[in-house]
């Protein structure tokens, strides 16, 4: 990667980055930008749930924070049909790449959110959270789930720029 491109998170990404211990290795050698929308969710957070990743202040403090403007969101609505059908973490996450006039990444795992990029027409801005790692030598402990590998998002790309629905 190197710090030319700024990566974009959503929640996903962060509490899986979180549970593998990578985050503080991803969030030093790069420049992460997230949305509001998206640090209300981990603060939130659902406890209850089996696996529940604790996401701190602290954790959220590596990475740069951003309001996204109202048009911002009014304007991807319209460029993007199907945005209701996406996360609001996501779609508030995509919104703010309309604001952006530099060399941004997304990193997500999720399929409306690739499914998105695919429609916008950049699909190649999409990356996994393993090739992440990989690219600032973090080894993930425990593994990535197989939704945040480079393979999972591979298939995906090759099945939208075949046709084929995800």
């Amino acid at each position: 990667m190197g710090t030319s491109h700024v990566l974009l998170f959503d929640s996903n990404i962060i509490i899986e980055a979180v549970r593998t211990g990578i985050w503080k290795a991803i969030t030093g050698r790069e420049r992460v930008v997230t949305v509001d929308t998206c640090e209300n969710e981990l603060l939130r957070g659902d406890e209850s749930g089996a696996g529940y990743v604790t996401v701190t202040p602290e954790d959220l403090a590596r990475a740069v924070v951003e309001t996204l403007p109202p048009l911002a969101s009014a304007e991807f609505r319209l460029r993007y049909p199907n945005a209701d059908g996406m996360d609001a973490g996501e779609r508030d996450l995509f919104a703010l790449t309309l604001t952006r006039g530099d060399d941004f990444r997304v990193c997500s795992c999720d399929k409306a959110a690739v499914r998105a990029a695919h429609a916008l027409g950049w699909i190649d801005r999409v990356v996994s959270l393993e090739s992440l790692a990989a690219a600032v030598g973090a080894r993930p402990h425990p593994p990535l789930w197989i939704q945040f590998t480079e393979a999972r998002l591979s298939e995906w790309r090759t099945k939208l720029q075949l046709g084929v629905s995800i």
